[in-house]
């Protein structure tokens, strides 16, 4: 146990290490000066030879990288180059809107993939489990930014239930706020839990052919009793892996999401300072994501310890 979470130390920390070399060398690579974008194509050269020294942008890369490095480990992020303001207040400030959509949309993929994935493992000699099966290969198919056209098609222009788009903090209006929320969530959380759901009725399946649940059949029980009482946490072990992946995509695909519906979290922080060209704003933003994928992959990787007890005698 201790020797596999110090493995599992030392590889988080080894990822982190190239991926930031990744991010800073594919930023350093990219065309134009910041300098020159920050103050615009009129600027005198001097202004901007000023501006660069005072970025940092005069010294070496090697330099400028560990300078980087080392505000990230103190925290501090450094400022935009554009609006010169502290970039860390902001990601913090959006990242708080983001982790509401990621958190809801997992937690819809999880409530629907989990009883829907095990009905279609139960029932697949069924047509019931061939219709289930088949509209989660619809929903796999569907992108999250087409399902949430979609929705607001339906939801938002149609019928008038929900609003198309806008964000209202949870504290300053509840109501609003879950109203807002519902449809960007549900466009990630349905494609998400279409995708969960294959991966849970393959791995019930293959539980189900287990001895232990022919043994558990035997003695009488149905077959979804005996799932919920001795299969479902043997099936949950390869889907925990899954929901760590699914959980990066949802951080990725919500780059796209708060973009339809006008949701100020760090997709839009992002692709703002992409327009804009704010390079720093970017590198700190793109590394952040990083580091949030692979702190997920690290806790996954924990938490098939605490699942699967055969990996903890392995362990010693």
């Amino acid at each position: 146990m201790t020797l596999r979470l110090i493995e599992r130390i030392a590889v988080l920390a080894a990822s982190l290490a190239v991926s930031s070399i990744l991010v800073f060398g594919f930023m350093s690579v990219l065309p134009g000066d910041p300098a020159r974008v920050a103050l615009g194509v009129n600027a005198s050269d001097q202004s901007v030879a000023s501006l660069r020294a005072e970025f940092g942008l005069d010294r070496p890369l090697v330099s400028q990288y560990f300078s980087w490095v080392g505000g990230l480990l103190r925290l501090h992020l450094g400022d935009s180059y554009i609006s010169r303001a502290p970039i860390g207040p902001q990601i913090a400030d959006r990242l708080q809107v983001t982790l509401w959509l990621v958190i809801t949309s997992m937690v819809i993929a999880v409530l629907i993939a989990v009883p829907i994935g095990s009905l279609m493992a139960v029932w697949h000699r069924r047509i019931s489990g061939l219709v289930l099966s088949a509209a989660s290969q619809v929903g796999v198919a569907i992108p999250a930014f087409l399902a949430g056209i979609l929705l607001i098609t339906v939801f938002a222009v149609h019928l008038g239930w929900l609003p198309a788009n806008g964000w209202t903090p949870p504290a300053q209006n509840p109501a609003m706020f879950l109203k807002q929320l519902a449809l960007p969530a549900l466009s990630l959380g349905l494609v998400q839990a279409a995708v969960l759901t294959r991966y849970v009725r393959s791995s019930v399946l293959d539980v189900l052919r287990e001895d232990y649940m022919r043994t558990a059949r035997a003695k009488g029980l149905r077959p979804m009793p005996a799932l919920l009482r001795h299969g479902l946490r043997n099936a949950s072990v390869p889907v925990v892996t899954v929901l760590g992946l699914q959980l990066a995509t949802l951080l990725i695909g919500a780059v796209v999401v708060e973009r339809v519906f006008v949701i100020p979290g760090l997709g839009s922080l992002l692709l703002d300072g992409v327009s804009s060209r704010d390079l720093n704003l970017v590198q700190d933003v793109v590394m952040f994501l990083v580091v949030a994928v692979l702190l997920v992959n690290f806790v996954v990787d924990l938490l098939y310890v605490v699942i699967d007890p055969r990996m903890r005698a392995g362990g010693r």
